[in-house]
């Protein structure tokens, strides 16, 4: 697999997952943005759709938001665990 297509691979997988966790939340993008203190939702919706790639600090913000560590964010090979779920 060339570096071009390794790096989308990533990108899908990272939106799948954070996807994954909005909805296990009942959130909306737009309460996920809220939650994240961000003003809009446009941001998350690109990263769910494999368009932008997360800054470092979206994914420490996400992975504490979440209650899930920053590798099992960014590795594919990972699974998102099963944690108690805490109120954002």
């Amino acid at each position: 697999m060339n570096k071009n297509a390794e790096s989308k691979f990533h990108i899908e997988r990272f939106g799948e997952k954070l996807r994954a966790l909005r909805n296990s939340r009942k959130l909306t993008l737009q309460g996920l943005a809220n939650a994240m203190g961000l003003t809009s939702h446009g941001y998350i919706s690109e990263l769910e759709n494999g368009k932008k790639i997360p800054t470092v600090d979206f994914v420490l913000r996400l992975a504490r938001t979440f209650n899930v560590t920053t590798d099992e964010l960014l590795k594919d090979e990972l699974d998102l665990s099963r944690k108690s779920e805490q109120e954002i």
